[in-house]
């Protein structure tokens, strides 16, 4: 009988000599997207004065993926990995400091943002499966851990960042200081990188159609690749389509703009907390069986906190009743890192770059959907109706979802990927 795997420490992760810059540039492109995303918002709207347009402006970072994700993803297994994240920055930074020219016309403004959007499902999708060519064992699951904390964080540090320097400088000066940052992740990861070879490299060059077409057939093909991007979708379309109403929700809580921010903050808190402790309290054997009531423990209390709003009514006890409740979901919605974990490990590394376009894809599009469908719902019944139902819905529709996966666990990829790129 084998021993157990050994729990991996955030000092083993950090003394990988590649992860350091690719978590530090992480940061700095997380951070930069938020910080161009909000200056040009500003920028929109100062020309403009219409909410439309800046709501539009501040949306297209998601547009790539949705559009482009599995096919730009491709590039991550067709070329060296490290090549497209040096070269994804330094085109991003060019385009920035574009952008950041006074005077140029909004369209330009609307065309340059939506290529440096997409520039990230190439730079995501090599950065992710990089991570997994750096990292073995217990490391790679706490780096993702790690990773998923920062991106929370990143994202708080970049929109506070934007509102202060677009108040002190302009947008302009904002643009271009996200230049500069780019640049620098540029230089780092071609100082730090070690070069290796395109992962397509030895099979035999197939058009750049087919190979985007076998990530979407590996998972297809594959019964544990499919039960954990079915879990993913699914999970976070209902986990996540509460955000589509905080607006009005924090309304009929009484709280209005004043507690909007507490409402979104709450969850993404949860996850913070739930990812350190899954990290550095649990061993890595007992993380994907903890998956199951994980994802029951992210939708109960988002169901309980819309009952509480439709009883309670708007007043500070429900209103804390209600953000200790997405709390303690958030802190459940930390099974994505877990799951992360078994997707990496059920992918070969060949692949891994478009599987990982195709799973993200689709995790904005049913974020998008979700969002989209609770506002529709919320123009006939009340804020706090829809994130019960949303809640109470999600477990059902993901309960088949989870016996497939549980199904599936201790199966690996291997069939799959002894087919060869024409496998399908």
């Amino acid at each position: 009988m084998s021993a157990p795997a050994r729990q991996a420490t955030f000092r083993e992760v950090f003394a990988v000599r590649e992860f350091r810059p690719l978590f530090g540039t992480f940061l700095l492109s997380t951070a930069g997207d938020e910080l161009a995303r909000v200056a040009l918002t500003v920028l929109v709207y100062q020309r403009t004065n219409s909410p439309l347009l800046s709501a539009l402006t501040f949306a297209i970072g998601h547009f790539p993926w949705l559009l482009g994700g599995p096919f730009l993803s491709t590039l991550a297994d067709r070329l060296p990995r490290h090549r497209v994240l040096i070269w994804v920055d330094v085109a991003r930074a060019v385009l920035l400091a574009a952008m950041a020219v006074p005077g140029l016309p909004l369209w330009v403004l609307l065309v340059l943002l939506f290529f440096v959007s997409m520039c990230a499902p190439p730079f995501e999708s090599a950065r992710s499966a990089l991570m997994a060519d750096v990292l073995d064992g217990d490391r790679y699951a706490v780096a993702t851990s790690l990773t998923n904390i920062s991106l929370q964080l990143s994202q708080v540090v970049g929109f506070v960042a934007a509102g202060a320097l677009v108040a002190v400088l302009n947008p302009s000066a904002a643009l271009l200081i996200d230049a500069v940052t780019f640049a620098v992740s540029a230089l780092w990861l071609a100082a730090r990188l070690e070069r290796r070879p395109a992962p397509l490299s030895e099979v035999p060059r197939q058009s750049f159609l087919h190979d985007t077409g076998e990530g979407l057939r590996l998972i297809r093909r594959t019964p544990r690749l499919l039960a954990i991007v079915a879990l993913l979708w699914v999970g976070t379309l209902f986990g996540y389509a509460s955000e589509g109403v905080a607006v009005p929700w924090a309304d009929e809580l009484g709280r209005g703009a004043a507690g909007l921010g507490v409402l979104l903050a709450a969850n993404p808190l949860g996850v913070t907390i739930g990812g350190l402790v899954l990290a550095r309290l649990v061993s890595p054997e007992r993380r994907e069986r903890l998956v199951t009531p994980l994802v029951v423990l992210s939708l109960v209390p988002i169901a309980v906190a819309g009952v509480v709003g439709m009883v309670a009514g708007p007043g500070a006890v429900s209103f804390a009743t209600v953000v200790a409740l997405l709390f303690v979901s958030g802190l459940g919605a930390a099974w994505v890192i877990p799951l992360n974990v078994s997707f990496v490990q059920a992918v070969p590394s060949a692949y891994r770059g478009r599987a990982f376009g195709v799973a993200v894809s689709g995790l904005y599009g049913v974020q998008g959907l979700g969002a989209l469908v609770a506002g529709l719902t919320a123009e006939g019944v009340p804020a706090s109706a829809v994130v019960a139902l949303s809640g109470a819905v999600g477990l059902l529709a993901v309960a088949p979802v989870l016996v497939a996966y549980r199904r599936t666990q201790g199966s690996v990829a291997s069939a799959s990927a002894g087919e060869g790129p024409s496998g399908a």
